[in-house]
């Protein structure tokens, strides 16, 4: 079978996150499995231009902004004139979907053209009443919900402000996690306790709650060290500017956006991984960090909280500083860390192994393919 997977943006600081790297993880599963799987998105900040990611064959236009209005203002008018034609190579059209004008022209071609359409929205639609939202729900969002083949959701929640935004419940929807591939689990580790948080630097995030907790850790490890990676999203400076106020600029390391293999040696070098966002849906970090065995905090708006604390494989807490503090140092207890290390590599093979998540997905793929 022939799959294109569209998503928004691909750079080489990851800007756009999570989705890009569920896109790659999945192509790179359906290539495993004899499937010719591809990427199709904007590109940015790349030289030379790539012709394939991580060994999926690619296709990126360069992005051009039209708007000021995030990922949502940025486009192609190459791609968006040979939408038609990209999607018709295709035997199905996997769009991983947003409201901006990349994912809502691709999927529109592929409706047009008649092509087993699946989307997948990472909880980027939701209900909302900002003006451009409403607009392009009225104009593309809503049409797309009701006429694709399968609509995949990551939480209940997301599944509930689907069907609000599409003015009825889906008649396919079904539900896919996030999988992640296994990883090596991390050494054995020795020197000072080494804690990371690495997302993109935004409000929603956090960043800067993972800062304000380390005077607590300090208090009690001086010899600990942070580190706060990631693609800046308008809280570097708010991250640099708290840290310096804080006298901490020699226990903290700032290396902005790294390769995926970067945050993977980042993460085995870890005693513990912090993500302090809220409202999060389903982040990849968080999988990529259980996978290595580095047990996570995370706050209970997080969808993977409820999994974590159960399985023992970290903390989920209120937001705020003390918090994640007070769950950080609980997990630097060499025996309570070795616990969490071994119950979240298990976590992350039993319930978000991509096997699983590519099992139930071939099996979408079929259904929309017959429909």
């Amino acid at each position: 079978m022939r799959v294109l997977h569209a998503v928004t943006l691909h750079s080489p600081s990851h800007a756009f996150g999570g989705p890009v790297r569920v896109a790659l993880n999945l192509a790179k599963g359906l290539r495993a499995r004899g499937h010719e799987a591809r990427l199709l998105a904007l590109g940015e900040g790349f030289d030379p231009w790539p012709t394939s990611v991580e060994g999926v064959p690619a296709k990126l236009f360069p992005a051009r902004r039209l708007l000021p209005l995030g990922f949502s203002g940025i486009t192609s008018p190459a791609l968006l004139a040979s939408a038609s034609r990209l999607v018709r190579d295709a035997d199905l059209v996997h769009v991983h979907l947003a409201r901006d004008l990349v994912t809502l022209p691709l999927a529109l071609a592929a409706l047009r053209c008649g092509k087993p359409l699946v989307l997948q929205t990472h909880g980027m639609v939701d209900p909302s009443d900002r003006i451009l939202a409403k607009v392009l729900d009225a104009v593309a969002v809503r049409r797309l919900l009701r006429g694709a083949d399968t609509v995949l959701y990551l939480t209940p929640h997301e599944r509930e402000g689907l069907d609000a935004v599409a003015g009825s419940p889906l008649a396919r929807a079904v539900r896919l996690v996030n999988g992640t591939p296994a990883q090596e689990e991390r050494p054995p580790l020795g020197g000072p306790p080494r804690i990371l948080y690495a997302a993109r630097l935004q409000a929603r995030k956090r960043p800067v709650d993972f800062v304000d907790a380390a005077p607590a850790v300090l208090a009690v490890h001086p010899d600990a060290e942070f580190v706060v990676a990631g693609p800046d999203e308008g809280e570097l400076s708010a991250v640099r500017a708290r840290v310096a106020a804080l006298g901490l600029g020699d226990r903290f390391t700032v290396p902005g956006a790294l390769s995926g293999a970067g945050v993977l040696a980042e993460l085995r070098r870890a005693h513990v991984y912090v993500l302090p966002s809220v409202d999060e849906p389903f982040p990849m970090s968080v999988l990529e960090a259980l996978a290595v065995g580095v047990p996570a905090v995370v706050t209970h708006s997080n969808g993977l909280a409820r999994d974590i604390a159960a399985a023992g494989a970290g903390r989920a807490v209120a937001p705020g500083p003390r918090t994640v503090a007070e769950a950080v140092l609980d997990l630097l207890d060499p025996a309570v860390n070795t616990r969490a290390s071994a119950a979240a590599r298990e976590l992350a093979a039993s319930a978000f192994s991509m096997d699983a998540v590519l099992d139930t997905l071939t099996a979408v793929y079929e259904g929309a393919g017959r429909r």
